[in-house]
């Protein structure tokens, strides 16, 4: 059974932290004749509890608990609304509250950022509800099995956050609809110079999007290489124009095989202490008309323009021997030849 309503011994009140500016208009509300609308209803003009909330953004409503008895209640709370529950979560003090006593709840309320953007919303013939009404009940069980429960309602506004009414007169701030439709405009429009304030970053390979990347390569007419991690192709696209610059110098093959296999240049190191030693071989061997046989030539001599590249993997590192052969092929004169040496490895070339 449920005590009568004039010796209730509980008394709420909703207090909402984020007002809105205006009493909004009513928009896109559910048009259900359900209990629970028709009690929302009632209690609306009684409560008079009105929320705004921005999608991605929290706020809060304090619910005020009195108990008006002589004894201790045991406080069970609940909260129902058209609105998803996800949306919502209710904090009590505690379950217990003393003769006489005030405890405070707290309603928090968090809508998603991408609230205006969800597939359902951009649909068709579909309208969008921003107005939602929602209920919280506080009931106490006594020991003689009389139940009380206390009820208020409360309304959740949901407005976009538009700066476009800072630049109009402040009457026009006090209208629901202006701040809407502005809202569109803004909500349109305000990418495009959010865009050109940062264009900086979208044009340099390490801050640009990802999905940037394959045009800022083709830009500079980088070849794509799938096997390669997104920050090292970052690094290769930026570097680019500096690896043209070198090509077909030692300087430069050093330079690329240091971005790529992650090994120190080793600039005030002699050649053959570096981690990428690159010796180049100075013998002629056999050109008619320059070489005396038995002077300058013999049987067996080396190859002209051969060079011997030595990598030398930090500790416990690991050198990709395709990548980097790969690297020199594309790097060196077509009329060169090479070996490739990877110390401290059992499998050498």
């Amino acid at each position: 059974m449920t005590q009568a309503r004039d010796v209730l011994p509980l008394r709420l009140q909703l207090t909402p932290m984020q007002l809105p500016e205006t009493t909004p208009v009513a928009v896109g509300k559910s048009s259900g004749s359900s209990a629970f609308s028709a009690l929302a209803t009632a209690q609306e003009n009684v409560a008079g509890c009105n929320l705004l909330v921005r999608p991605g953004e929290p706020s809060e409503i304090i619910v005020k608990i009195e108990n008006l008895s002589n004894r201790y209640l045991e406080l069970n709370a609940l909260v129902e609304g058209d609105f998803p529950s996800p949306w919502c979560r209710l904090r009590l003090e505690g379950s217990q509250i003393a003769p006489g006593a005030k405890m405070e709840a707290v309603l928090y309320f968090q809508i998603p950022a991408n609230f205006f953007e969800f597939d359902e919303s951009l649909q068709p013939q579909k309208s969008l509800q921003l107005d939602y009404q929602g209920m919280i009940y506080v009931s106490v069980n006594q020991e003689n099995g009389i139940q009380f429960k206390e009820a208020a309602s409360f309304n959740l506004y949901i407005r976009p956050r538009s700066l476009y009414l800072n630049f109009l007169p402040e009457i026009y701030s006090q209208v629901d609809f202006i701040g809407r439709l502005l809202a569109i405009f803004e909500r349109t429009f305000e990418p495009a110079p959010q865009t050109l304030d940062v264009l900086w970053a979208y044009l340099d390979p390490l801050t640009a999007p990802e999905k940037m990347l394959p045009f800022l390569a083709y830009w500079v007419g980088w070849p794509a290489y799938p096997g390669l991690s997104v920050e090292l192709q970052r690094t290769l696209i930026r570097n680019a124009m500096q690896i043209y610059r070198w090509r077909g110098t030692k300087r430069g093959l050093r330079f690329y095989l240091s971005l790529v296999l992650g090994l120190p240049l080793d600039e005030n190191l002699r050649e053959t202490e570096k981690h990428i030693s690159i010796e180049e071989v100075s013998s002629k061997g056999l050109v008619m008309g320059e070489t005396l046989l038995g002077q300058d030539s013999f049987i067996g001599g080396g190859q002209p323009y051969h060079f011997i590249v030595r990598l030398r993997p930090l500790a416990g590192g690991f050198i990709n021997e395709h990548l980097a052969r790969q690297i020199i092929e594309q790097e060196k004169p077509a009329f060169c030849s090479y070996e490739l040496y990877i110390e401290n490895r059992n499998n050498s070339s």
